[in-house]
């Protein structure tokens, strides 16, 4: 029997589809990437061609659950703990003490916020890092990190706080004694740094619910807008700007620009790292 062939007025309406819905887009030259993707869950749902998975999506009563596994499917998970030290060096040595220093009321309220945080290795590693802060007394602050992606999937996996020993690959030594037990052939992370996180699903492109998304002191948002197109990158990142207190900074990845995207941001310089800092 041979495979299903995906047209192209098809992967167009697909495209779009998955566009409205997320914000991500597949240019023309993608076509084989989509096609290879969407044949994975059409074989989950036990479906023959592309114009019925088509219709399962648009007009199906489980229209939004196929659409949420799509995007798990669709999306690349693939993260560690640590990914790009230098980001978290900075976070650690120079962003956070910034903060803490402008801000001389005891006790403040330091809030991040992990866009796109996969299975939670990134919002878990800022988690160590702030208990680390913490106990050293130097700062007074409460720190309160939100998570959340658009894949449900990789959200309950973030919960469960379970990980391979792949995904600890650039982990500090200090971090991997101090907050992992190790089970078998997967590391468990401690309650102390799990409750640290609060997690949710969130689409960037949903406006109702990223609005109440304020007063941010960090926001991380790495490898997630090379997924979207310059307009979809611009209502996004203008999304992170209004979400950030004056002065607070925002990550992006170490390949990522904002060149041609906003002018709103400063660019700050360090060693190995670019930060955008809200003036």
């Amino acid at each position: 029997m041979n495979s299903p062939q995906l047209s192209d007025d098809r992967f167009t309406q697909i495209r779009d589809l998955i566009y409205a819905e997320s914000g991500m887009y597949f240019a023309d030259t993608k076509k084989y990437l989509l096609e290879s993707r969407l044949s994975k869950r059409m074989e989950e749902v036990r479906l023959n061609s592309f114009d019925e998975y088509y219709y399962l999506l648009k007009y199906s009563p489980k229209k939004r659950e196929e659409l949420s596994k799509l995007f798990d499917q669709v999306t690349i998970n693939e993260t560690s703990f640590f990914r790009n030290m230098p980001q978290f060096q900075v976070f650690e040595k120079e962003i956070i003490p910034e903060i803490l220093k402008n801000n001389n009321a005891g006790g403040q309220r330091l809030r991040i916020w992990s866009a796109g945080c996969s299975s939670g290795q990134e919002p878990y590693a800022l988690a160590m890092i702030l208990n680390e802060l913490a106990a050293t007394k130097a700062f007074k602050f409460v720190p309160e990190i939100i998570a959340n992606d658009i894949s449900g999937a990789m959200i309950l996996d973030a919960q469960k706080g379970r990980y391979k020993g792949y995904y600890l690959r650039n982990t500090p030594e200090l971090y991997k004694s101090k907050y992992f037990t190790k089970n078998s052939d997967e590391y468990i992370i401690s309650n102390a740094i799990k409750v640290m996180v609060k997690f949710s699903i969130l689409n960037l492109l949903d406006e109702a619910k990223t609005k109440v998304m304020r007063d941010m002191d960090v926001i991380f948002c790495r490898n997630v807008i090379i997924y979207f197109d310059d307009e979809a990158k611009k209502k996004v990142i203008g999304m992170f700007y209004e979400a950030l207190r004056p002065g607070g900074y925002l990550f992006i990845g170490h390949s990522e620009s904002l060149h041609n995207i906003s002018r709103a941001f400063k660019l700050m310089l360090f060693p190995n790292a670019i930060v955008y800092k809200k003036e």
